[in-house]
């Protein structure tokens, strides 16, 4: 196609205008705000060169990525897979960035969990009295085992310690009066709230920005906890006792909130204003194992069919989100979880009748985070790759602390995170300030 040169363009009353306006505006943004635009072309025959040479920018804007953690309940592991693995991630960006008290909440923007992994993110993701994570994911881990070891592994620790008021009296002496809004980065946990027959996101930005959306971070863990095969729903009301839900666990609707997560990054230009699809994401979606690998004999219980709907939708969710990152999965996208085989060999539900050992849990976990990690692949299900689970983590933190270091030097911050003010506050009062992790 012959090439159109400026004079032809102004005098072609079908020209854009609006695309040549957007054009001149990208020239501007690249050359004084990015430094991205190459001055020499300015000095060529505009007769010899296109307008689109001309405007066209020479080094292309990287607004970096948004790093998103999700946690999924349930599972084999009750929270102790996700943490084990939490724990080895931590390890690794504290080794590689040379930090020995880099917490996870430090290269993460967004957290978000349900059931015991909605637990794990209120630990490492409330600020204590220093300013700092509650919990290093050591401290989570040892959390989880330690109350873990006291309940009938049968009936699972969660909904057992929920069967009597220790969980609320746990929950209460961990956390305090601290609440959603004493977060450190954005944070989402879920739970079905039988009042609306829905899901129900307990969000840091909700509870900032608006009335009625403030909860206690007991309250928030009670509920996203509440296994309905045990002891039922949990009545709560946020702090301000302007909204009342009565909740069950989190993984009856949303097991896996890696889409839930996503989706309130894209949509949520006032915190992430630079994302603009998922090649702007950086994401880690844990698991916790498959409960039915072991059973030799199956009961038709409704605690097990729970259970089975809940890790269905957590593989249904894996596959979608794998598809939706495309050609960019294998780089910006990590799902880490057992496949089962360890978990048949062990007779972890059997097993756990005998015997409640710390050593068990964690050998148990880090056996399958050494197993071969397995893929979603498009219009194939999935495979087995080569990389292990561990493998996986310590690559994706290389990535983590790319990113941090990029916005060390990044004119834009990719998150700019509303911030809780200290005064009282209405919800058009939200104050914005840049994410502590920029």
């Amino acid at each position: 196609m012959a090439e159109v040169h400026t004079s032809t363009m102004l005098d072609d009353s079908s020209f854009d205008v609006d695309k040549l306006t957007y054009e001149i505006f990208s020239i501007l943004e690249n050359k004084f705000l990015f430094g991205g635009y190459d001055d020499p072309k300015l000095s060529k025959d505009t007769h010899q060169v296109s307008i689109q040479e001309q405007l066209k920018p020479t080094k292309q804007f990287n607004g970096g990525k948004v790093r998103i953690l999700s946690i999924d309940g349930g599972g084999a592991t009750d929270g102790i897979l996700a943490a084990k693995s939490l724990t080895h991630l931590e390890s690794c960006l504290r080794r590689k960035s040379g930090n020995p008290n880099a917490s996870i909440s430090d290269y993460f923007d967004v957290v978000a969990g349900s059931g015991s992994g909605g637990i794990l993110a209120a630990l490492l993701f409330t600020r204590g009295k220093n300013g700092r994570p509650m919990f290093t994911a050591e401290e989570a881990l040892n959390f989880l085992v330690r109350i873990n070891k006291k309940m009938n592994r049968a009936q699972g620790f969660l909904g057992k310690i929920l069967g009597s008021a220790k969980a609320e009296k746990v929950f209460a002496k961990t956390f305090g009066e601290l609440t959603l809004k004493d977060t450190i980065k954005s944070a989402l946990i879920t739970c079905y709230d039988l009042s609306t027959h829905a899901p129900f996101l307990f969000s840091r930005a909700d509870a900032l920005e608006m009335d009625g959306y403030d909860f206690k971070m007991s309250d928030v863990c009670l509920a996203t906890s509440a296994d309905p095969a045990m002891v039922g729903a949990v009545d709560m009301r946020s702090v301000d006792k302007r909204t009342k839900i009565v909740a069950i666990d989190g993984g009856i609707a949303m097991n896996n909130p890696t889409a839930a997560a996503i989706t309130h990054v894209l949509n949520n230009k006032q915190e992430f204003p630079l994302c603009n699809g998922v090649e702007n994401l950086l994401v880690v979606s844990l698991g916790n194992g498959e409960s039915d690998f072991g059973v030799q004999n199956q009961s038709s219980t409704p605690a097990r069919f729970v259970r089975i709907a809940g890790e269905g939708a957590s593989d249904t969710v894996d596959q979608a989100v794998s598809m939706a990152f495309g050609p960019c999965r294998a780089c910006n996208y990590v799902r880490i979880q057992a496949n089962g085989i360890i978990a048949r060999r062990h007779g972890i539900v059997e097993k756990s009748k005998k015997s409640n050992k710390k050593a068990d849990l964690l050998a148990m976990t880090a056996e399958m985070l050494a197993q071969k990690n397995v893929e979603s692949v498009l219009f194939e299900g999935k495979k087995i790759v080569e990389s292990t689970n561990y493998d996986k983590l310590e690559t994706f933190s290389g990535e983590l602390i790319k990113e941090q270091e990029r916005r060390k030097t990044s004119i834009l911050p990719p998150v700019v995170l509303k911030q809780n003010s200290p005064s009282p506050r209405t919800s058009s009062a939200t104050s914005l300030s840049t994410s502590s992790s920029y």
